[in-house]
């Protein structure tokens, strides 16, 4: 049997070949546009990222001045600006701070001590009075009419006693000549003596009314500032009026009652206990400018157990009247003073990871990270017991830029010298004894490496 011959059928394989081909075109094509644009798109990310390397190594913290390029655009070494100060030797005060109020010395309501009609006003409100300058004056009429009328029953007592004392030594005449009994020259002596007493009961009346009479004229008992005026002329006044006719307050010497935590107290008591007069200096409310000088009077007997402080007394002489009653000071209480000890700025203190230390700068101008042992902290100035040496230059700003064997430029702040001398202590008190400036935190954690 004859193989079956295929038939070509003409245009057809052709037809499905075509077909095919244009099915499968345009799927191949947008495969190569897709990988061109994602080489395209990471090249462009590529160059990108290394031009702004190359930008912020240009133009960043670290990368070198103008002046620092060498020729061919070499850069060297970087050199850093900062703030520095010399170390010095000196007396470094310690002193123990705390919030107080001032209150006045003696305080005292004046009152009227009798009733009657206030006449007369002598005082202007916030007049300083000494005591016994008379303040005000209530009729004295009243008084005055009491006083006669003791007066004149005094003078009637005065008359039956001397009549009286007449009898009785007639009476003696008829007893002793038995004239008259026993008994009846007993009764008129004790007619006299009752007599006597009647006498002297008028005399008190009289010292009484004369009493009265200078408690109209009411005066100053201590003094001091006067307030503002309770009552007005023409008002009755009483002896129990709760109000009284005007306030002083004594303030030459007044007093500040401050607080301390009771783990100053050891320091605090002993002294006392030693018999050493403690200094005591008054600051404002900012805490800048000192007010007054004065000195540590008593302590309280007991510690507050809700606050943990317990209150302490001092006293100022007050001449220029600085001090005002309930005004809100800054008490300094000086407790001890260093002697002979390296003073350097509170701001040159760092913190980190390896304690305490601080940036010294070299003669080379370049800086070392120095450890350094605190002894005291008083304000903005920093007591060294050890690390440090008279003479030493330390950084107080920039610090944030710097590392071990960093380059700088060194100069003094504006306005002050670079040095610490004795007399900058007398005013470093923004800050408590003890408490190091905010500003010697190293936000890093220590020296960069």
């Amino acid at each position: 049997m004859a193989p079956l011959e295929t038939l070509d059928v003409p245009g057809t394989r052709s037809s499905s070949s075509s077909s095919v081909s244009e099915t499968l075109a345009p799927k191949s094509r947008l495969w190569l546009w897709l990988l061109a644009l994602a080489v395209i798109g990471v090249g462009a990310w590529w160059y990108h990222n290394q031009n702004g390397v190359s930008k912020s190594a240009a133009t960043g913290p670290g990368a070198p001045t103008a002046g620092a390029r060498g020729a061919g655009g070499f850069a060297g070494p970087l050199t850093v600006p900062v703030v520095v100060a010399t170390a010095t030797k000196g007396d470094l005060p310690v002193f123990y701070n705390g919030l107080g109020s001032v209150i006045a010395f003696n305080t005292v309501t004046v009152r009227s001590r009798i009733d009657g009609q206030l006449l007369k006003v002598d005082f202007q409100e916030g007049q300083l009075v000494k005591a016994g300058d008379v303040l005000a004056e209530i009729d004295p009429r009243p008084y005055q009419v009491q006083l006669e009328q003791a007066q004149g029953a005094l003078a009637k007592d005065v008359a039956q006693r001397k009549d009286a004392q007449v009898n009785l030594e007639r009476y003696r005449l008829l007893f002793n000549e038995g004239v008259i009994p026993k008994q009846q020259l007993d009764t008129q002596d004790a007619s006299v003596s009752q007599f006597d007493g009647a006498i002297q009961t008028d005399q008190a009346t009289i010292d009484n009314a004369k009493l009265n009479l200078a408690y109209c004229r009411i005066t100053a008992p201590i003094s001091g500032r006067v307030g503002l005026r309770l009552v007005d002329a023409g008002n009755m006044v009483h002896a129990t009026d709760a109000n009284g006719l005007v306030v002083i307050t004594q303030l030459q010497p007044i007093t500040v009652l401050f607080s301390l935590p009771q783990d100053q107290l050891p320091v605090v008591y002993a002294k006392l206990r030693a018999g050493q007069q403690l200094t005591v200096q008054a600051f404002d409310r900012d805490n800048t400018a000192k007010i007054a000088d004065g000195k540590l009077l008593t302590i309280d007997n007991q510690i507050d157990a809700t606050t943990g402080t317990y209150k302490l007394k001092t006293i100022f002489n007050n001449t220029d009247n600085a001090l005002f009653p309930n005004q809100f000071v800054n008490v300094h209480l000086l407790v001890n003073t260093l002697k002979n000890v390296v003073l350097v700025p509170t701001t040159a203190i760092l913190r980190g990871s390896q304690g305490i230390y601080v940036y010294s700068v070299s003669p080379d101008k370049t800086v070392k990270v120095r450890a350094v042992a605190i002894s005291e902290t008083t304000g903005n100035v920093t007591g060294i017991s050890s690390g440090l040496n008279s003479g030493d230059v330390v950084v107080i700003d920039g610090q944030d830029k710097l590392q071990d064997g960093s380059k700088v430029e060194a100069r003094p702040a504006s306005g002050s010298s670079p040095a610490i001398t004795s007399s900058s202590i007398n005013s470093p008190f923004a800050s408590p004894a003890g408490a190091v400036s905010s500003g010697a935190a190293n936000s890093g954690g220590g020296p960069a490496r």
